[in-house]
């Protein structure tokens, strides 16, 4: 019965894993590639959608109560480049230390940014990250701000063709705000001060004067939109859409996919921020924690794409006649680095900012273990030694209930004789068997369970590592030593080419490629595995037995496609593990009969004496 237990108990483990697999990695895998094929296509094609504030493209009037829409649905245009499309419009040139690009003076939009402390690939002479583009080009993004009337007013506002007028300094830079300005001729002066921190922070001032001969009633509103679905990760464990803390509505997160089904939905709030995010990129509003609005996301058809949004709409302000009105809001667009979204959350008093990135289930571990690998990075130099301190530092939390279960595992090694003798006994009476192994048990303080004890504590951790090598931007591209340049990346090395000195790249191979793929470190990780197998004592049972030789093979090819960052973690592990479990055994006077078990798998299965 026993022996059952443990065989069904290994059974269970092994599958969760395979499964876990399965679904988080296989399937998002074959998803990716038919997306990447149906990007490759779209490529091809010669237009797009027209972009709102194209030319030729009629902008309908703001609807009261709502944030601006995108339009043209039944237009098409020539999609340019993004050179191109930027140098479309008028700009004021952004000059930060984390941020270049421009302001489109057309419109007063937000819509070119790029990250320079940030590459696309591990190549620092490769193009920086750029994350917002404007109308125009291959894929739009932006920010916009700005005012919508009220119902029944004719009040002529500045929208998304408004060429505004540029005042002050030539470029925004974190010691030079830009000033932009615009006269409706009616009245209306408006005054827009956009400031940048040295990171990623936007600051817009937009103040409102009224020299006309009557009050106006305006409701101020922000606006993130994309223009198309983005490529993204495909990982179930990974949200990348529509983000935002919304007040007492918590956090809310809708995928592309949610949120076309969902058209729109809205949110009547106060202590909100609400965005776009990618898997370590983001841009987000920012209003005032005080302020009451009505937030919203939606999805809306133009021509034979969708553009995605984030809004919100403040409550109205009215400018009296000879009076002005002020607003203040912000704007995120950047890179999710933990400090740095920590820092913003307590300088401008956000609700729970620190949500932007998908810490995920286990956000109680995860986040305490970034900070740590963060803390020993900063000592080191090095997150992949990092990693390796933390891996030590877990089994010395873990070390007494581990120290209990090896203790444990080595007291049933030592009454291996006794439970043949009882099988030898009772050859034909599996009650009787079980009563006798039970009262050996129960005499000698044994739990027969224990041992898979190390396994099922140390899974929360193996997740929580996983979720900070795959979400945390602070992996992205982090080195370790030799062949591994990103330890969120999978090891690039393949046994299958002979580790590159074969000409060819074996994942490559249609229907079987996705299976060869076995890198250096993969290798090293399942050889630690298997002599932590050969350590323990040899299952009686042929189907347990089974299990525990093939579970190594499998969890080598399995890993070979995570983050090397997490191979190497377990690789350590294990390695730990089998010097742990030694020094145990040796201490309960139990032989280590490790050698004695290689021998014996390489002389045919009979162990030699």
């Amino acid at each position: 019965m026993t022996d059952n237990r443990n065989t069904i108990i290994a059974v269970i483990l092994s599958g969760i894993v395979l499964l876990a697999w399965q679904y988080f990695y296989n399937m998002p895998e074959m998803e990716r590639q038919r997306a990447a094929q149906l990007a490759q296509k779209a490529q091809t094609e010669t237009t797009a959608p027209a972009q709102p504030g194209a030319a030729g493209t009629p902008t309908p009037a703001p609807t009261p109560g709502q944030a601006p829409q995108a339009s043209g649905a039944n237009q098409t245009v020539t999609v340019q480049d993004r050179p191109t499309a930027i140098a479309a419009t008028p700009r004021v040139k952004i000059d930060a230390p984390s941020i270049i690009g421009s302001i489109s003076l057309k419109g007063a939009r937000i819509d070119d940014v790029a990250l320079v402390k940030y590459r696309e690939t591990v190549d620092p002479k490769s193009p920086p990250v750029e994350l917002f583009s404007p109308t125009g080009s291959k894929e739009p993004y932006y920010a916009e701000f700005g005012f919508v009337p009220a119902a029944g007013s004719t009040v002529k506002l500045p929208d998304q063709n408004t060429l505004w007028k540029q005042d002050g300094a030539n470029a925004l830079t974190p010691t030079t705000p830009v000033v932009l300005t615009y006269d409706n001729g009616e009245g209306l002066t408006f005054k827009r001060t956009i400031s940048i921190d040295d990171k990623y922070l936007f600051t817009i001032k937009d103040d409102v004067s009224n020299v006309g001969t009557a009050a106006a009633t305006l409701y101020p509103f922000g606006l993130i939109s994309r223009h198309g679905a983005p490529h993204v990760s495909g990982y179930y464990i990974l949200h990348e859409g529509l983000v935002g803390v919304l007040g007492d509505k918590g956090l809310q997160e809708y995928n592309y996919k949610k949120i076309d089904e969902a058209k729109s939905v809205d949110f009547k709030v106060t202590d909100a921020w609400l965005g776009i995010t990618d898997k370590y990129w983001a841009a987000t509003l920012l209003p005032d924690p005080t302020a009451s609005l009505t937030a919203r996301y939606s999805s809306n058809p133009l021509g034979n794409t969708r553009t995605y949004q984030a809004d919100y709409l403040l409550d109205p302000v009215t400018v009296a006649i000879g009076g002005n009105a002020t607003t203040t809001t912000h704007l995120f667009a950047g890179a999710k680095e933990t400090r740095l979204l920590d820092a913003y959350d307590k300088q401008l008093k956000l609700n729970r900012f620190e949500l932007l990135i998908d810490w995920g289930w286990f956000y109680f571990i995860t986040k305490p273990m970034f900070w740590t690998i963060d803390f020993l990075y900063h000592l080191v130099g090095n997150f992949g030694i990092a990693i390796l301190l933390v891996t030590v530092i877990v089994k010395a939390i873990f070390f007494p209930l581990a120290n209990k279960s090896y203790a444990s595992m080595a007291k049933m090694k030592a009454i291996q004789p006794q439970l043949t003798a009882l099988k030898e006994k009772f050859p034909d009476d599996k009650v009787k068997q079980q009563q006798e192994m039970m009262e050996i048990y129960k005499k000698e303080k044994i739990n027969p369970v224990a041992g898979c004890l190390p396994i099922v504590i140390q899974i929360p951790v193996f997740f929580a590592l996983y979720k900070v090598l795959f979400v945390t931007i602070e992996m992205r591209h982090a080195p370790f030593y030799g062949w591994i340049h990103d330890l969120s990346a999978p090891d690039p090395t393949n046994l299958f080419n002979l580790f590159g000195l074969l000409p060819f790249d074996p994942s490559q191979v249609p229907l079987l490629g996705h299976y060869l793929v076995l890198g250096g470190w993969p290798l090293i990780m399942g050889v630690t595995m298997w002599f932590q197998m050969k350590l323990n004592p040899t299952p009686p049972d042929p189907t347990q037995k089974m299990i525990f030789d093939w579970m190594p093979v499998i969890f080598t090819f399995m890993l070979a496609s995570f983050p090397a960052g997490l191979v190497i973690y377990w690789a350590w592990n294990n390695l730990l593990s089998v010097l742990q479990q030694s020094a145990i055994m040796r201490k309960n006077g139990v032989k280590i009969e490790l050698f004695d078990n290689l021998k014996s798998t390489f002389a045919g299965g009979k162990k030699t004496s």
